[in-house]
């Protein structure tokens, strides 16, 4: 019998960790709250990655990122890919960088997951004092 009981918590637990993850598809909202974009996060080499997979203002959808610098100077936004290199540091990906695709600016970014349908993204100059924060959520399939 306690085997059992052991083995199905251990089930469970698997289950809870692998539902709660940054990676999959998750929506921004503009000041309105209406969704702006759709945003893939993916695992590349150890490291999570972000990048725009739909743009649903019928305007913005030719857009180009013309106010960028480097590889991503007229580079158009859908496809574009704007977060990366953060790696895993407990429960929060850090390390990483974010393009604004508006300003053309990179910053320093972190990630935290608040709920299984909530993301926290914080971009930043030098210390985390001084940023952004944006939420995400999640786009069910």
């Amino acid at each position: 019998m306690r085997n059992i009981i052991t083995f199905t918590l251990l089930i469970l637990s698997i289950q809870i960790t692998a539902s709660q993850s940054i990676f999959g598809k998750w929506k921004t909202l503009n000041e309105t709250g209406k969704t702006e974009s759709i945003i893939k996060i993916y695992k590349k080499n150890g490291q999570a990655y972000g990048k725009i997979i739909e743009i649903t203002s019928k305007k913005d959808r030719n857009r180009v990122c013309d106010k960028c610098e480097g590889e991503n100077k007229n580079k158009p936004l859908l496809g574009l890919v704007f977060l990366k290199g953060l790696k895993l540091n407990g429960k929060q990906w850090e390390d990483g960088e974010i393009l604004d695709p508006k300003s053309g600016k990179i910053y320093n970014c972190y990630v935290t997951l608040i709920n299984n349908n909530k993301l926290k993204i914080r971009g930043y100059i030098g210390f985390s004092l001084l940023g952004r924060t944006e939420y995400w959520y999640r786009v069910k399939d």
